[in-house]
C-alpha cells in the first residue's frame, strides 16, 4: 500500500444561519482531528468546542483518532437547543390547534 498517496475528505459544520464545508487533500492515514485542524474551522469559529461527543463521519459518531478514508465527510455537530421529544410534542400540539 502506498502511504504517500493522498485522500480527499470534507469537513462540514452548520449553524442555523450558515453552513460551512471545506474539501481537503490529506495524506493517507490522516485522522479526524487532523482534518479538523487542517480545515481552519477553529479559527473561523473560536467558540466551537470539538470533542469525541460531537464529531462524526456521515452521521455516525467517531473518535478524533478515527482514520479517514477517501471521500469521508467529517461532520461537527452542534449541541441540541431543544430535546427532540419536546420538539415533536410542540409540533403535534400546534397541528391539533391548526
Amino acid at each position: 500500500m502506498n502511504t504517500t498517496a493522498g485522500i480527499t475528505v470534507e469537513v462540514a459544520f452548520a449553524r442555523p444561519e450558515q453552513q460551512w464545508l471545506r474539501r481537503l487533500q490529506l495524506p493517507a492515514g490522516s485522522v479526524v482531528a487532523e482534518a479538523i485542524a487542517a480545515s481552519g474551522i477553529a479559527e473561523l469559529h473560536p467558540d466551537l468546542v470539538i470533542g469525541a461527543d460531537n464529531v462524526g463521519i456521515f452521521s455516525r459518531l467517531v473518535g478524533l483518532d478515527q482514520v479517514l478514508q477517501e471521500g469521508d465527510r467529517v461532520e461537527i455537530y452542534r449541541a441540541l437547543t431543544r430535546d427532540p421529544k419536546e420538539s415533536r410534542r410542540l409540533r403535534a400540539a400546534s397541528q391539533r390547534r391548526g
